[in-house]
């Protein structure tokens, strides 16, 4: 009994990212350093989040990264953002992110 429940905790840990899609535009948002983006115009902020531990087990920390960063990228095309800048640090599974625009700031 004890060998199913581990591999059914595995499986869960395995695929707890796998759901997480980056969208077509999503696709087109990219991750700068604040130094980057003196020119971009500010759009607004984002906080995602995604599951960090999955029954007491915490999930590798670049997994958790990589599922935030898709979360963002895919909230900064929703408002119209083409790129994105880390404002916190990750904190039990949540992110915030600065949402810029670069290409063409003043434009349509």
């Amino acid at each position: 009994m004890k060998k199913v429940i581990a591999i059914a905790i595995c499986s869960l840990l395995i695929g707890c990212g796998s759901y997480i899609k980056t969208s077509n535009q999503g696709e087109k948002v990219r991750l700068l350093d604040k130094g980057e983006v003196s020119t971009c115009k500010h759009l607004g902020q984002t906080t995602v989040s995604v599951l960090d531990k999955v029954a007491f087990i915490e999930r590798e920390k670049d997994s958790v990264e990589e599922n935030l960063q898709i979360l963002a990228r895919n909230s900064a095309a929703e408002m119209h953002g083409d790129t994105i800048v880390t404002a916190s640090l990750v904190n039990d599974g949540k992110q915030t992110y600065d949402i810029y625009k670069c290409v063409n700031p003043n434009g349509k």
